[in-house]
């Protein structure tokens, strides 16, 4: 499996636990550690979208344009803005 090398920000108390965690041999390394729970994040978010999926076709698939204005109406969610491409991402 190809692996590529990335760098993330932790708040130092999340660091230093991690690490102590290695100190005690529950973890192999800090990435070791990274890599384990986003996997287990990316089996997560399988779970949620396979449960909703299936609620969906229970109920008679995803809200309309007409419904989720309604719906963001009542929540008083606020329109997104256009997101802007980040330079990194542009070929």
């Amino acid at each position: 499996m190809a692996t590529s090398k990335v760098t993330i920000t932790l708040d130092n108390d999340q660091l230093d636990e991690v690490r102590r965690l290695v100190a005690a041999g529950q973890a192999s390394s800090v990435s070791g550690f990274v890599t384990h729970a986003v996997r287990v994040a990316l089996h997560d978010a399988a779970g949620w979208r396979e449960m909703l999926d299936e609620a969906l076709r229970d109920t008679g698939g995803p809200l309309t344009a007409e419904e989720r204005a309604w719906a963001d109406g009542v929540l008083g969610v606020k329109p997104r803005r256009a997101r802007r491409t980040s330079r990194r991402n542009v070929a």
